[in-house]
């Protein structure tokens, strides 16, 4: 038996003990990891919610919003400009974190993604040909008429879920179905309020607004199933955002003319 003392043990020792003290002290010095980077889901065609400036970047009310909350979690936002009828998909396979695209709250998208509070409330409504017929929604569905819908939004679902008489078309531009009615060729477009009435404005002499919704509806932001603290902190966002006046500056900075219009007509507007 070798009864000589382990005199390589100490120092083998005190190397362990030096490089474990020199990780600390690299670590404490050293910034935190950045957190990463907040990957927003939005449609950049629907003024003035999404849309991009003259330069191609991303702007708008729901621009602002993923900014404002991107600072709130200290994180970069990413916008990501997907088809509206992507963005679900893109949520539950990853490709974003959340979704910000006037995205209304309903029952069935429910079953497969989760919803923070609503932020906003709306409803549909009905951009009409000047030449026809209809009067309220109560008159689409009728052999003969035409509405026109976009593909995957609640206008195109209810259109689904009520009409049978008449012909249905889908299409996935929402100028390109406003186009549809001021051009005669449809009767109807159904979508929500305040887009009926931006898009007459720009069709007054072929079309008419019917802007009092005859179905009410609420915007929220999308996140992933399971995903509790990011819905969390939106929701805690959402109300500190309200709470410090952020949406009525949006209303005023985007929308003064829509806003001042609805309450002059009795109708709610947006936030």
């Amino acid at each position: 038996m070798d009864n000589r003392p382990p005199r390589h043990r100490a120092p083998r020792r005190l190397a362990v003990a030096l490089a474990a003290a020199t990780a600390a002290a690299t670590l404490a010095g050293a910034p935190p990891p950045a957190a990463p980077p907040l990957r927003v889901g939005m449609e950049l065609s629907y003024p003035p919610f999404e849309m991009t400036d003259r330069t191609g970047r991303p702007d708008g009310v729901s621009v602002r919003m993923a900014e404002a909350l991107g600072r709130r979690l200290g994180r970069e936002v990413v916008i990501e400009n997907i088809a509206f009828d992507g963005l679900i998909p893109a949520l539950k396979t990853g490709r974003i974190d959340c979704v910000i695209s006037s995205l209304t709250a309903t029952p069935e998208r429910a079953r497969s993604i989760a919803f923070s509070d609503p932020y906003l409330r709306t409803g549909l409504a009905l951009l009409v040909a000047a030449k026809s017929p209809v009067q309220s929604a109560a008159d689409l569905d009728a052999p003969g008429r035409i509405v026109a819908v976009k593909k995957g939004t609640t206008g195109h679902r209810h259109a689904v879920e009520t009409i049978t008489r008449a012909r249905l078309l889908v299409l996935d531009k929402e100028s390109a179905a406003v186009l549809e009615v001021a051009q005669g060729r449809a009767d109807a477009f159904i979508y929500d309020s305040l887009s009926v009435y931006q898009n007459h404005k720009r069709h007054p002499g072929t079309t008419r607004a019917v802007l009092r919704p005859f179905r009410e509806e609420t915007w929220a932001i999308g996140l992933r199933r399971g995903d509790d603290a990011l819905r969390e902190q939106v929701n805690e966002f959402l109300r500190e955002f309200r709470e410090a006046g952020g949406f009525d500056r949006l209303g005023d900075e985007y929308l003064p003319e829509e806003k001042a219009f609805f309450e002059s007509q009795g109708i709610p507007f947006v936030f």
